[in-house]
């Protein structure tokens, strides 16, 4: 497993480097630590002099992280680049093919766009593969299941097989989030297709569906936050009622997301 993680020697980055140790998997997984210089100067000698300053304190900060992992088994590689971070970030995934894309968040009131920051945002919306969110609370020991929240659409199949593989790797419990927003209550025909899907391609695999009923899916969330703290919630950037309701919400400066919930975003 190839893992990109966005560092920028904060304590939240640090955070964030815990969790991709933790998923990478002990054999065979690989870490690249990516550093983004952004800056804009007015002189271009006052620019060739302070980025030469930035690049070498990253390559210091980058040196001084790698020595307290010295003891693991994962491979690790350091990119320093200049640019913009989103942009970068989703560039060199793609050249290097890697899985997952891991960021830390700041605040610790939840995920909300003014905390998350437009690069996150962006680097989400460009990402052609998942981004793992991890806010400033989360602890990567403390996570003990992933919860995917499904709208039981078509395009779902393929992150289902690619969530299921990952828990399976991570060897974290899997169940599966579902919020009614019907007011007739009866029995969303997705679950059926669901639970056949899972029998046919992962047959054996333990299954456990919450199903919330609620006025919006953001509100069905909260409920099952409420009960479940450590776990990384996984959300598919396609199902576009549901992501766009977190970022209007977001925007009221209304917590979304319990801040110790890390949010898995599939393409």
């Amino acid at each position: 497993m190839k893992i990109i993680l966005a560092i920028d020697f904060s304590d939240n980055s640090i955070n964030a480097l815990d969790f991709a140790i933790a998923l990478a998997g002990k054999r065979e997984g690989e870490i690249i630590l990516v550093h983004v210089i952004e800056s804009v100067f007015d002189f271009a000698s006052q620019a060739a002099v302070t980025l030469e300053h930035m690049h070498r304190d990253a390559e210091t900060m980058m040196q001084n992280t790698l020595e307290k992992y010295q003891d693991s088994k994962l491979k690790f590689t350091t990119l320093i680049k200049e640019g913009t971070a989103s942009i970068s970030i989703v560039r060199i995934a793609k050249e290097v093919n890697a899985t997952l894309i891991v960021m830390g968040t700041q605040g610790a009131s939840g995920i909300k766009i003014t905390l998350i920051g437009s690069t996150t945002i962006n680097l989400i919306r460009e990402s052609s593969i998942p981004v793992l969110v991890v806010p400033a609370e989360s602890n990567a020991s403390a996570i003990s299941k992933v919860a995917l929240a499904l709208e039981f659409a078509t395009h779902e199949e393929k992150f289902i097989d690619w969530v299921i593989d990952m828990s399976i790797r991570w060897e974290r419990g899997l169940e599966f989030i579902h919020v009614q927003t019907a007011y007739d209550f009866e029995e969303e025909p997705g679950i059926k297709k669901l639970e056949d899907f899972i029998a046919t391609h992962h047959p054996g695999l333990p299954m456990k569906i919450h199903t919330f009923y609620a006025k919006t899916p953001v509100e069905g969330l909260d409920q099952f936050l409420e009960e479940n703290e450590n776990v990384i919630l996984v959300m598919c950037h396609a199902h576009k009622n549901l992501w766009d309701q977190v970022l209007n919400r977001s925007q009221t400066m209304q917590m979304v997301f319990h801040s110790k919930v890390p949010l898995l975003i599939m393409p």
